[in-house]
């Protein structure tokens, strides 16, 4: 076994080491230590086999003091006669940075000493009953950290921390804001007649006159100010957080106009209802899932959504709460559910943004380089419509059909409205076409043997409640009849059937899939499906 000693006396040195035999071999070096290293070169850069400038051991700033470093050969040489060794040291960081004086020794100790870092020698030269009890401390860190008893141990804690990175990089992190220390805080002036270049009196952050006062014992920062804003003494803030709970559950807040309770603003239809609401979340710690528990489980909420005739004459936008909530769901919740109802719904959470498929040529007057539309395969063709690709100059057609802001402003509140347009998407646009012949194979595969057992299993799949024997008895005519007119165009029923979701599934009759397809494309339409009722 052969180690290589280096002692040297230099300028801030940044070899590289190499060693040869005479005859040719591979020699490998490893195991690099010395009793100093400048950080950002440590000693292993010597040996790392990167002869750029960049790689490299260095001392600085400990120049003209005596240094060494060990290195080992990562396999032992067997040497049967005298055979010659060649070190070669290879400067590359340029001028006043080449060694001084320096040796070169080797050894065929069986188990050869590492390098002791400087620290330890300064510990270890003083008298072991004089060491402090952090020198004391040091010197067990380190020798557990080298020692043979200790192997076991540093395996076993390497074993856990990368489990520990493993974690971490499962785990989304969560940037926070840190005030800085009192002297390191930016100094804020006034400009006089807006000129940066005449400051006027300094200024520091406060609070508006009208509002109530900071709470006692706040600091005058973002902590303070976020408490300022749930403290008790300002209920606006626990109205708008229960308001938007309700707009959420009912379609409209008790304050319809959510993004503003101001003059401008609507005022609440039920007044005392939002500050009992707003009260009961503060007592209760502001509980979120406590206050929804309220609001679902109440009698308002549970109400049908379908009103008597006289009811919807006089209260057609259903402000006064006379029934349960009604109102069709969001742009992305739309295709959500027709992917989730056909079960090709992906479950992946995270990631980039996918491309689900889109009319062609919508990108081709885009103004950066970016023309095209890649439309995604596999799992990612089917994700939620939250991580669709959005270009503001170009938003995805299927949502802005369904009333998705353009997002080149903040929306507080969508208005829904109702347009062909919709219709036109949920029976046309390849999206939901493959969610229905989707569909429409998840009711051959789970729904049973007969007709009116696959229209009753899909009825209650799509609108979760028991399906009504007129709905059965209508959607199995509408599938008889569309079965016999695929069972005679052979070729319109692999269309509707398989694109484009692919090739039917084996001893699956097409004709039949093709009906199933139309059945589902119907279901999938329903107001029921559209609505939450």
């Amino acid at each position: 076994r052969h180690t290589l000693w280096r002692r040297m006396v230099a300028a801030p040195p940044q070899p590289s080491l190499q060693l040869d035999l005479a005859e040719p071999a591979e020699l490998e070096l490893t195991e690099a230590t010395a009793d100093f290293s400048q950080e950002g070169w440590p000693v292993e850069k010597a040996i790392d086999g990167d002869p750029s400038a960049q790689s490299g051991w260095a001392v600085s700033p400990q120049f003209g003091k005596p240094h060494y470093a060990i290195f080992k050969l990562k396999s032992p040489i067997s040497l049967p006669g005298p055979k010659m060794l060649s070190f070669t040291l290879v400067q590359s960081y340029g001028g006043k940075h080449t060694l001084g004086r320096f040796r070169i020794s080797a050894t065929t100790a069986a188990a050869p000493p590492r390098a002791l870092p400087q620290w330890i020698h300064e510990i270890l030269a003083v008298a072991a009953e004089s060491r402090s009890a952090e020198q004391r401390a040091e010197l067990a860190r380190y020798y557990w950290a080298q020692s043979a008893a200790g192997e076991a141990l540093r395996n076993q804690i390497a074993q856990w921390e990368t489990g520990i990175k493993e974690i971490r990089k499962q785990t989304p992190s969560t940037p926070i804001m840190r005030e800085l220390p009192a002297d390191k805080r930016r100094v804020t002036q006034t400009m006089i007649k807006g000129n940066f270049r005449v400051p006027g009196e300094t200024v520091e952050p406060a609070l508006p006159a009208a509002f109530h006062p900071l709470p006692a014992a706040a600091p005058m920062n973002r902590l303070g100010l976020a408490q300022w804003l749930v403290d008790r003494e300002n209920p606006l803030t626990a109205r708008v957080a229960v308001n938007r709970l309700w707009a959420q559950l009912f379609g409209a807040g008790i304050v319809v106009t959510e993004e503003d309770f101001g003059t401008q603003g609507l005022p609440p239809t039920h007044p005392e209802l939002l500050d009992w609401l707003a009260v009961e979340l503060m007592d209760n710690g502001w509980d979120l899932k406590d206050i929804l528990r309220q609001i679902v489980s109440s009698a308002t909420y549970r109400q049908s959504s379908s009103p008597a005739p006289e009811v919807l004459q006089q209260d057609p936008n259903n402000r006064l709460l006379a029934s349960g909530p009604r109102f069709r769901l969001e742009a992305e919740m739309v295709r959500d559910q027709a992917l989730a109802i056909s079960g090709l719904l992906s479950r992946k959470q995270g990631g980039a943004p996918v491309y689900p498929p889109q009319p062609p040529g919508l990108w081709r007057a885009a103004f950066n380089g970016e023309r095209t539309w890649p439309t995604s395969s596999g799992d990612d063709r089917y994700r939620r419509g939250l991580y669709t690709y959005w270009r503001r100059t170009v938003p995805y057609p299927s949502m802005a059909a369904f009333d998705a802001p353009s997002r080149e402003i903040c929306t507080m509140r969508r208005i829904s409205t109702n347009t062909p347009l919709q219709a036109f998407v949920t029976l046309n646009d390849p999206v939901y076409v493959e969610a229905a012949q989707g569909l429409a194979r998840r009711i051959v595969s789970q729904g049973g043997s007969t007709a009116e057992e696959r229209c009753a299993f899909v009825l209650r799949l799509a609108l979760a409640r028991p399906p009504q024997t007129e709905q059965v008895e209508r959607l199995t005519a509408l599938y008889r009849s569309e079965r016999d007119h695929y069972r005679q165009d052979a070729k319109a029923a692999v269309e509707i059937a398989t694109e484009p979701l692919g090739p039917a599934p084996a001893g699956c009759d097409v004709g039949e899939l093709a009906a199933w397809t139309v059945v589902s494309n119907v279901i999938l339409n329903l107001d029921g499906v559209l609505t939450k009722r």
